[in-house]
Formats: C-alpha cells, sequence, structure tokens
C-alpha cells in the first residue's frame, strides 16, 4: 500500500499556472502508475495525466499542451504543471497511485479554482 498527499491547489485567474504536488509514502520506484484524476461538480472523476513507471506518459486531450507531469524520484513526488489555465478546469484533483497487485489508492483532493 502507498499513502499519496496532495498540495498546490488555490484559485487562479484564467490564463494563469499552479503547480500541485503529490508525495508518496514510499519510493515512486516501486509504484507501478502514479498521476492526477480531477472531478468538477455535477461531473464524474476523470483521467488528468497519469504516468507509468519506466514507461510513457498519458494525457487527457483537454489539458494536452499546458499540463505537464513530471516524477522526482529522489523527493518521492509526482507533481503537475498547469498552465494556460481556463474555467473549465476548476475541479478537485486527485493523486492516484497503483502498485501492481495491490488496490488503487487515492489522496484526499486538493481544490483548483479558476477565476476572475
Amino acid at each position: 500500500q502507498v499513502q499519496v498527499v496532495e498540495s498546490g491547489g488555490g484559485l487562479v485567474q484564467p490564463g494563469g499556472s499552479l503547480r500541485l504536488s503529490c508525495a508518496a509514502s514510499r519510493s515512486i520506484s516501486s509504484i507501478y502508475v502514479m498521476g492526477w484524476y480531477r472531478q468538477a461538480p455535477g461531473k464524474q472523476r476523470e483521467l488528468v495525466a497519469i504516468i507509468i513507471n519506466g514507461g510513457s506518459t498519458t494525457y487527457a486531450d483537454s489539458v494536452k499542451g499546458r499540463f505537464t507531469l513530471s516524477r522526482d524520484n529522489a523527493k518521492n513526488t509526482v507533481d503537475l504543471q498547469m498552465n494556460s489555465l481556463t474555467l473549465e478546469d476548476t475541479a478537485v484533483y486527485y493523486c492516484y497511485a497503483r502498485i501492481i497487485g495491490a488496490p488503487e489508492n487515492w489522496g484526499q483532493g486538493t481544490q483548483v479554482t479558476v477565476s476572475s
């Protein structure tokens, strides 16, 4: 099992940037998949970006070219750099982690609000 804790949410104007960070309770080199999902009011939770250990990164079409997912093995963190934010990016953002053969792990969520 792994525990993940998010940080970095907040209020930003359209066109602005935010950086979210997800800290894992164990070495992320042992975690198969990590990334971010989000859930806007009245909508289902959706994938934002995930990275597979030793593999590729997948982005939702709606964030491609604006968001960048990166991992820091030394800090055991996975960060989401969000640029050119729009009103549609407003949501609670959840960190996700999965170890092979173990249940999924979710953070408590961090609110991102894009508003003028």
